[in-house]
């Protein structure tokens, strides 16, 4: 059987043709009953939380009714989704100016997920909106004054670098102006109540962030204190009064924890000691009374209520259990709008009434018709790996999704690895997982292995520089627990992941090749020294603090030792390889050096790349193709006995 699968993809390995904008090389032709049952899962939706509406009209969402996400209005619980963007291409992020009189809000857009995103200004009166950018800079974080009348964000417009700030005013159609030059990654997070300053994050990698008070007026820039070299601080929000922040550091600790910074005694104090997760988000109500915040508690999210005069908290309890994001007070500072994603439910907004701590659901997300009562959940797994913590052997935690129907035969494996690095897999809605699982009967285990956020900084440290390695050696050991689990089949194991993720695979398919049945890489790092020096300018620098500096010889030689691009001769089980062409992060010759290495070896390698996509999929079209090309890969090579 395999023998007949190999020669018939062999002949399509060479056939290449164009479909839209996806170009499809060796990849054979999707028989349409595949397509019939998908369609069902592909038509799942969401829906995100953007902002508040002025005078309690309702608010602003993002969801997808065609072919990419954009904006809607809800007035009510429940209520009609309407929308008021058309664009080709998603909307990302936006908020609404509290200006009274003034009914718009801004918002980011880019072009063929290229990520030079561009701010414009939407008129909620008449529907019209213009650009505030230059056109061309990537641009990120706006940020509304408390007037409502100055908008400032980050920009690489000065020498596509750094990340400047500037500030305009939307309202009047001026050009922006550059407000504080910088050297590297900054960004706005909030501004003093009077106005007068701006609380700004400097992002120098995953455990180096610091914040700084600025005044704008005698350009002096003031860096909160701390006490040790290397901290995570993020947020900066002002207090209503305007006499400290309330902001994250993991200083002391191994987690994030949530500090107030009193700026006349210039000291701060932690305000959640007795909470061992790292305080993920936090949000102050407009009337300064409470704030409310999110732990990550093993991948689960955990919504407290503080109340600012006791600096006392609690947990809200009753909510439902997923993740939580997109936290945005109702500007009443009595309801707080939370977008939730659960394992078995989409993402969805809804409101909590913060006095009576009564949830009341908004949007209500189509799952294509499917019984929800089939959608699985994960449970939460522990293995051993081959390092010690404490003089006792390293677990590392992975969510194990099984099918609900029965059978006594062992079940197929698929492992899907998250990107980032510093990222974690969470336990959120995937239709894509459903179907394998329902559908196909596969199990799916979705690993963190080290250097994963979310399980303290030294585990996150545990992957740096030239260590990079063991993190694909936990997966080594997880494939030794897959061996020990009665209801996996160890003979019939593919893995799978994004962007590092899909290095992770590569890596797996160098190591592990005669484990594993196949791989899928979606805009995967092949090759660390190509990557380093062909990845955007402004993310360069970033990225040599997790994976090393390609200009030192000795770490050079290391990086392409382990390049998977210097390793594909050890790969003799499929591959399939995805990649957009405008990605700014892991660029398309990541994806194209790799086929070749594959192909030069008398590997199998099914190659898709979209012409209108960056960094992973975000168009429906797209997307549904891709979806169908891993289900008719994963059914002959990883489902074939």
């Amino acid at each position: 059987m395999q023998s007949n699968t190999y020669n018939l993809t062999m002949s399509a390995r060479l056939s290449k043709k164009e479909l839209g904008n996806l170009v499809i090389e060796g990849i054979p032709e999707i028989p349409i009953e595949l397509s019939d049952r998908l369609d069902q899962y592909q038509n799942i939706r969401e829906a995100f939380l953007v902002d508040w509406l002025q005078d309690d009209r309702g608010m602003l969402i993002a969801t997808r009714f065609g072919e990419s996400t954009q904006f809607h209005i809800v007035r009510h619980p429940g209520g009609l989704r309407e929308q008021i963007t058309f664009f080709n291409e998603p909307v990302y992020k936006g908020a609404i100016c509290r200006k009274p009189g003034i009914e718009g809000f801004w918002f980011a857009k880019d072009a063929g997920g290229n990520e030079a995103f561009q701010l414009y200004f939407f008129n909620l009166k008449n529907g019209r909106y213009h650009l505030l950018t230059d056109g061309f800079s990537r641009n990120d974080h706006g940020l509304w004054d408390n007037a409502g009348e100055r908008l400032i964000f980050s920009s690489t417009q000065r020498n596509g670098v750094d990340h400047d700030l500037f500030i305009c005013s939307p309202h009047q159609n001026k050009a922006p102006k550059l407000l504080l030059e910088t050297q590297g990654y900054w960004y706005p997070m909030d501004w003093s109540p009077n106005d007068e300053y701006i609380t700004i994050g400097r992002h120098c990698s995953i455990s180096e962030h610091y914040l700084y008070i600025y005044h704008p007026e005698s350009r002096s820039l003031m860096e909160l204190p701390r006490t040790h070299p290397d901290v995570s601080c993020r947020g900066g929000f002002w207090s209503k009064d305007g006499k400290g922040l309330y902001y994250t550091s993991d200083e002391g600790s191994d987690y994030n924890h949530l500090y107030f910074y009193d700026l006349y005694k210039q000291k701060s104090r932690c305000l959640t000691n007795s909470i061992n997760w790292d305080i993920e988000a936090i949000k102050l109500s407009p009337d300064g009374r409470k704030l409310a915040f999110v732990a990550n508690e093993n991948g689960i999210s955990r919504l407290y209520l503080l109340d600012t005069s006791t600096e006392t908290f609690e947990p809200i309890k009753n909510l439902p259990l997923g993740v939580f994001s997109h936290i945005n007070w109702n500007p009443d500072s009595q309801r707080l709008g939370i977008s939730i994603n659960q394992p078995t439910s989409p993402s969805d907004v809804y409101v909590l009434d913060t006095h009576t701590h009564i949830l009341t659901r908004w949007t209500y997300s189509e799952t294509g018709g499917l019984d929800i009562d089939q959608f699985v959940k994960p449970a939460l797994i522990h293995y051993p790996t081959f390092d010690q913590q404490d003089n006792q052997i390293r677990e590392i935690p992975a969510y194990l999704f099984l099918p609900q129907q029965k059978t006594e035969s062992r079940l197929p494996v698929l492992i899907y690895i998250h990107g980032g690095p510093e990222s974690q897999f969470r336990p959120e809605f995937s239709s894509i997982f459903q179907y394998y699982l329902n559908e196909l009967g596969i199990a799916v285990l979705a690993p963190n292995v080290r250097g994963s956020t979310g399980y303290g900084k030294q585990f996150l440290k545990l992957d740096n520089g030239y260590q990079r390695e063991d993190s694909v050696y936990d997966i080594g050991k997880l494939l030794d627990w897959i061996e020990q689990c009665p209801s996996l089949d160890p003979s019939r194991v593919a893995v799978m992941g994004g962007s590092y993720g899909g290095y992770m695979v590569l890596a797996s398919m160098t190591h592990f090749n005669q484990r594993l049945r196949c791989g899928i890489d979606i805009v995967g790092i092949s090759n660390f020294v190509t990557f380093l020096e062909n990845t955007q300018s402004y993310r360069r620098d970033l990225r040599r603090l997790e994976y090393g500096d390609e200009r030192d010889p000795r770490m050079r030689r290391h990086l392409e030792r382990i390049s998977p691009t210097a390793n594909a001769h050890k790969i003799t089980k499929p591959m399939l390889i995805v990649q957009g062409l405008n990605d700014p992060r892991v660029p398309a010759s990541e994806a194209e050096q790799m086929i070749r290495a594959i192909r030069k070896n008398g590997g199998e390698a099914w190659y898709l790349l979209a012409k209108d996509e960056g960094h992973g999929f975000r168009k429906k079209s797209n997307r549904d193709f891709y979806t169908k090309a891993v289900i008719l890969f994963l059914q002959r090579f990883l489902m074939n006995a």
